[in-house]
């Protein structure tokens, strides 16, 4: 059931999630903005909770109507979980801002996509793009390849564990966007999340190795095996730009949508291993 509602859900998912009505991120943010100062228990208590109540959702649809409530529940948690409709618009609206030569439009929504890390302040051009294209290529790694990961590995508890990075992730943003550096280092959640996206973070980068310059991505993907003292922001990033090296880094409209196509296919890889891992499995 886990492919079919994963194929399933990516496909609505691209269609016809064009905002955020349909992104969990979203709903959260509300609920986190009236909760007191953060603290790691209180993270990890918020994430357990949420977990506990998707699988008390699931056993209660267990069985009912033949599967099939318990079918479009997964089928729900992973529309909720995986995607970024409203990324995807903030994304459209700087090319077309680009494409008007609107500055402060551009620059606000530069600073919108890569809120997580953030835009360097004194830096040329190039340099602005080039990290503009990681924002990017993380915002693909934080709301499909590494959830696709957790929904997949986990797996008759998927949506479980999917809910539970989905609530870290939403958790995150929100401090990002609402609160200042330091508290958002006292919630933990940094912390939380780059343990959890050590693997997922790994396998990313070996298909970005793959897909761009192997004699020189390869070696670069052995030595993050063992590091542990770079994020995995800084692994999928880096690894990611070994295969856009001989693209643009200069057009503010080219440099973007370069990230964005590659991050794609490496969507596309991933989501085709899965299948073929589970397809292979069945098989056995």
């Amino acid at each position: 059931m886990t492919l079919f509602t994963l194929l399933l859900a990516l496909t609505w998912e691209r269609l016809f999630k064009k905002n955020d009505r349909w992104q969990i991120d979203t709903h959260l943010e509300m609920i986190f903005r009236r909760l007191s100062a953060p603290s790691l228990l209180q993270t990890l208590l918020l994430a357990m909770l949420g977990m506990a109540v998707t699988a008390a959702l699931l056993w209660l649809a267990k069985g009912v109507l033949f599967g099939l409530v318990g079918l479009l529940l997964w089928i729900a948690i992973v529309l909720l979980c995986i995607g970024a409709g409203e990324v995807r618009q903030h994304y459209q609206n700087y090319l077309g801002a680009a494409q008007r030569g609107e500055q402060d439009a551009m620059q606000a929504l530069a600073e919108e996509l890569a809120l997580i890390h953030g835009l360097p302040l004194d830096a040329t051009e190039r340099e602005k793009l080039s990290e503009l294209q990681n924002a990017l290529l993380w915002l693909n790694f934080r709301f499909y390849l590494a959830p696709l990961f957790w929904f997949v590995v986990a797996g008759p508890y998927g949506p479980i564990a999917l809910v539970g990075y989905a609530i870290l992730r939403a958790r995150q943003t929100c401090l990002a966007r609402h609160h200042t550096p330091l508290v958002r280092a006292q919630s933990g959640v940094d912390a939380v999340l780059r343990w959890l996206d050590w693997i997922p973070a790994r396998l990313a980068g070996i298909t970005y190795a793959l897909l761009g310059h192997g004699e020189k991505a390869l070696p670069a993907w052995l030595a993050s095996l063992g590091d542990l003292h770079h994020s995995p922001y800084w692994v999928v990033t880096q690894l990611a730009q070994f295969s856009l090296v001989r693209e643009s880094h200069t057009d503010p409209i080219d440099a973007p949508r370069a990230a964005v196509i590659l991050a794609k296919k490496v969507s596309v890889v991933m989501v085709v291993v899965v299948a073929a891992l589970t397809i292979y499995g069945t098989l056995l």
